[in-house]
């Protein structure tokens, strides 16, 4: 945790910060090692971050005061990611890493390749999904959660929220055997698909070809959904 994420619930009057949940807690005790009088990185969700002094710790809360949040969080990454839904352990790191990235919008998609009792998962449920975006903030000293939403059906995805979702960007199909290799930075906003472990079918490579995607490869490689998600990102950013 390299920033201490508060939600404004958590700020009381008189400019103090109170936490009280199990999570954040044994953070502090256990890997911060925190005593009272120490200063340490937070933010506010969704606002700025700085730094605060650590009043009082124990087993209940901790309290912080002298709030300094001085710094805007870290521009975000121009890119909508559309990926195809991960197994669910994968899921779980893989929104860790895209949020530590600066991505703000993730849309999950099903494709043929998906299993479908993915969409059932634990890992899916809000407070999941809330968990793993805000460990990517805490990661990236970021403040700002990314919006997430789910199409749990490839043919009306493309059809109906595609073309608005390509409107003024460019939209980058990545997949193996493209023609032309991911570019190195982006200058304008881009939608990124991603697919599943094997791939999209060449059904749905034709159909988001047509829908105006500019098909792209990381090279010879395959790599698992998680680490090519991660090199994409890195490269366009």
């Amino acid at each position: 945790m390299n920033l201490i994420l508060l939600d404004p619930a958590d700020l009381t009057t008189g400019g103090l910060a109170r936490v009280s949940d199990p999570r954040r807690l044994r953070h502090l005790r256990e890997v911060h090692r925190a005593t009272p009088g120490d200063r340490l990185t937070v933010g506010v969700r969704d606002g700025r971050w700085g730094t605060a002094r650590l009043a009082t710790l124990d087993t209940q809360a901790a309290l912080f005061s002298e709030l300094v949040l001085d710094r805007p969080p870290p521009p975000p990454l121009p890119v909508h990611l559309v990926l195809a839904l991960p197994r669910p352990r994968m899921l779980a790191r893989t929104l860790e890493h895209v949020t530590a990235l600066g991505v703000k919008q993730i849309t999950l998609l099903h494709t043929r390749r998906v299993e479908k009792s993915y969409w059932q998962s634990p890992e899916l449920a809000p407070a999941k999904i809330h968990d793993h975006l805000v460990l990517g903030l805490e990661q990236a000293r970021d403040t700002v959660l990314p919006t997430l939403s789910c199409e749990p059906r490839f043919k009306p995805f493309v059809e109906d929220r595609l073309p608005g979702l390509l409107a003024g960007k460019q939209g980058l199909l990545a997949h193996p055997g493209m023609d032309e290799a991911c570019p190195r930075g982006i200058h304008r906003p881009s939608v990124l698909l991603v697919g599943p472990e094997g791939g999209f079918i060449a059904y749905e490579v034709e159909c988001l070809l047509a829908a105006g995607c500019q098909g792209i490869h990381l090279g010879e490689r395959i790599l698992r959904v998680e680490t090519a998600v991660t090199a994409l990102l890195a490269r366009l950013g």
